[in-house]
C-alpha cells in the first residue's frame, strides 16, 4: 500500500466521468481521493436553457469552491490543477441536446467550457440513436455536420450511451478520435449498456480512449463485486485494445437519491416519456473497496497487486486520456 499510494500521488488521476450530486461533500472526497481532474458530465435530456443552466450551476460551484476546484479548458489546466491540489472540472454533457438543432452552438459552449459531450443519451436525437432506441438506424446527416462541428472546435466526441450502429458510424466519420468514456465489457457480462469487443476494437484503432466503469450491473457480479473484478474487467479491454488506449470513467453518481428525482429523470425518455430502465429503482452500489470517491487510490492499489508496471498504471490513471484531449481539445 505504500508504494501504490506513493504512485497515486504522483499520478495525474483523471475520470472520464462522473455525475454526481456535486456538493462540496464531493469535491473535499474528489481532493482525498488524489482525483486531479474530473469530466463532470451533468446534462442528461436539457434543452439549450437547461445547458446554459448548467454552465452557470458550475460557474457558481466554482467560484464557491476556488479552494478546492479550478476550470479546465485545456491540458495545461489539468497539469495546473495538479501543481495547486486541486481537483480540475472539465464540463461534461451525456447528451447533445443543449444545442437542438442549431449547429452553431457547438462552438459557443466550447468557448464556456463544455468539452466532451455524448453523441446522444440512450434514445434518437437529431444525431443518431442511443442503445435503448428501439431502431438504431444510425448516424444522421446532421450527426455527421455534429461530429464534424466537434471534432473542428475541440469538442471530444463520446459515444458510451450511443447506439452500435450509430458509434461505428461515428468513429468511421470522425476526423479525430472518439471515447468511450464510462463502459464495461459485454464479453464478461452480457447486458445491453456493455460494448461489444468489435466496437471497443474499433475505438481504439482509430486513437480513441476506453473509460473503464464502476457500474455494478455492467460487471458479472453485480452489487457483489469488488475492486478486483473492476480490475478483471480492465484486463479483458487491456488484452483486447491495448495499454494506450484504455482509462478510467468511474461513472460515480453519489448522493443522488435512488429513487430520487434525478434518478427517475435519468431513466425516462427525454426525462419524462417512457421508462428506460430500472435503475431509478434498483439497488446499486459500487463495487467494495471502491464505493466512494475518497477510495480511488484502492485502483492503484490493484493494480500494483496485479504487477503491472507503473508506466502502464501512469497511462491508466491519466496519461493515455491527457494524451488524447491534449490532441483533440486543440481542433
Amino acid at each position: 500500500m505504500e508504494r501504490a499510494s506513493a504512485l497515486h500521488a504522483r499520478a495525474v488521476v483523471f475520470d472520464g466521468l462522473s455525475t454526481c450530486n456535486w456538493s462540496r461533500t464531493i469535491f473535499e472526497e474528489m481532493k482525498a481521493g488524489g482525483v486531479t481532474a474530473v469530466n463532470a458530465a451533468s446534462v442528461l435530456w436539457e434543452d439549450l436553457r437547461g445547458g446554459l443552466d448548467n454552465i452557470s450551476d458550475w460557474r457558481r460551484m466554482l467560484a464557491e469552491n476556488a479552494d478546492l476546484l479550478r476550470p479546465v479548458k485545456t491540458v495545461a489546466d489539468i497539469h495546473a490543477a495538479k501543481r495547486e491540489g486541486r481537483t480540475g472540472i472539465s464540463i461534461g454533457w451525456q447528451n447533445t441536446s443543449p444545442i437542438e438543432d442549431r449547429l452553431q452552438d457547438i462552438g459557443i459552449f466550447k468557448d464556456l467550457g463544455v468539452g466532451i459531450m455524448q453523441l446522444t443519451y440512450n434514445t434518437q436525437n437529431y444525431s443518431g440513436a442511443g442503445y435503448l432506441e428501439l431502431t438504431d438506424s444510425g448516424l444522421t446527416g446532421f450527426g455527421r455536420e455534429v461530429v464534424h462541428e466537434m471534432n473542428r472546435v475541440g469538442v471530444l466526441c463520446d459515444l458510451s450511451h450511443v447506439g452500435e450502429k450509430t458509434s461505428f458510424d461515428a468513429i468511421a466519420w470522425s476526423r479525430q478520435p472518439c471515447a468511450i468514456s464510462h463502459v464495461l465489457p459485454r464479453a464478461l457480462h452480457d447486458v445491453p449498456r456493455n460494448k461489444t469487443d468489435a466496437l471497443l476494437k474499433a475505438c481504439a484503432e482509430a486513437d480513441g480512449i476506453i473509460g473503464i466503469s464502476l457500474f455494478a450491473p455492467g460487471l458479472r457480479r453485480g452489487n457483489d463485486a469488488t475492486v478486483e473484478d473492476y480490475i478483471d474487467a480492465m484486463e479483458h479491454v487491456l488484452a483486447l485494445v491495448g495499454e494506450d488506449h484504455v482509462g478510467l470513467g468511474a461513472d460515480f453518481s453519489l448522493d443522488h437519491p435512488r429513487p430520487g428525482p434525478y434518478q427517475n429523470y435519468a431513466s425516462r425518455d427525454k426525462g419524462t416519456a417512457r421508462n428506460l430502465t430500472e435503475f431509478a429503482t434498483a439497488k446499486i452500489s459500487k463495487p467494495r473497496g471502491i464505493q466512494r470517491i475518497h477510495e480511488m487510490p484502492h485502483i492503484t492499489a490493484a493494480m500494483v497487486k496485479r504487477g503491472w508496471s507503473e508506466d502502464l498504471i501512469l497511462k491508466l490513471l491519466g496519461r493515455n486520456w491527457l494524451k488524447l484531449l491534449e490532441r483533440v481539445w486543440g481542433g
